[in-house]
């Protein structure tokens, strides 16, 4: 099962956390993303992150419990209700080769805090060891830190969610662009 091997809050995530009883939320998360089995080829470059997304998003709507948004909106959320109040996180993954879709990613989460639409923003982005084994723009952990620092995302309720794969096995197909217009 895929690893969660660190998570990074800004700006008071923890206690929103807990003043908000949105831990459950966020451990479901974990959850998810832990019962999805990554298993990659362990060579430089040598497997594509757009297969690793498609098992995590396998997961998610295994789930049942997760809603699946559409382009230009986070992509997964969910809410719960506590104590008469509802309260939902939302989620970007962002495993893909490109790596500037991170920004767009935090603007999503800035613009669905900011509207009130969530209490909680999290991303899900590979180890810088994962990453060393995806296409050269998948953004990494430490990459991610520096995008939120950048975009002064750091001043949002946001979690930092860092992946890392089960352990050795067949390269995962790369998703094949479309050379004849080059």
């Amino acid at each position: 099962m895929a690893k969660v091997t660190s998570v990074r809050a800004y700006n008071g995530a923890e206690k929103k956390i807990k003043r908000l009883g949105l831990q459950p939320l966020v451990d479901e998360l974990t959850s998810v993303l832990a019962s999805t089995d990554i298993r990659i080829q362990e060579q430089a470059k040598a497997n594509g992150g757009a297969a690793i997304r498609e098992l995590i998003d396998a997961k998610f709507a295994e789930s049942g419990t997760w809603l699946a948004k559409k382009s230009g909106d986070v992509d997964w959320s969910k809410c719960k209700v506590v104590n008469g109040t509802q309260v939902c996180v939302g989620v970007e993954i962002q495993v893909s080769a490109r790596s500037e879709l991170l920004y767009k990613d935090i603007l999503h989460l800035k613009n669905r805090l900011i509207g009130g639409d969530i209490d909680l923003g999290i991303i899900v982005v590979p180890s810088d060891r994962l990453q060393s084994f995806l296409p050269d723009r998948t953004p990494s952990k430490s990459y991610a830190e520096k995008v939120i620092q950048e975009q002064d995302a750091d001043r949002l309720p946001i979690l930092l969610v860092e992946l890392e794969h089960d352990g050795p096995g067949p390269a995962l197909k790369k998703k094949t662009t479309n050379t004849a217009r080059r």
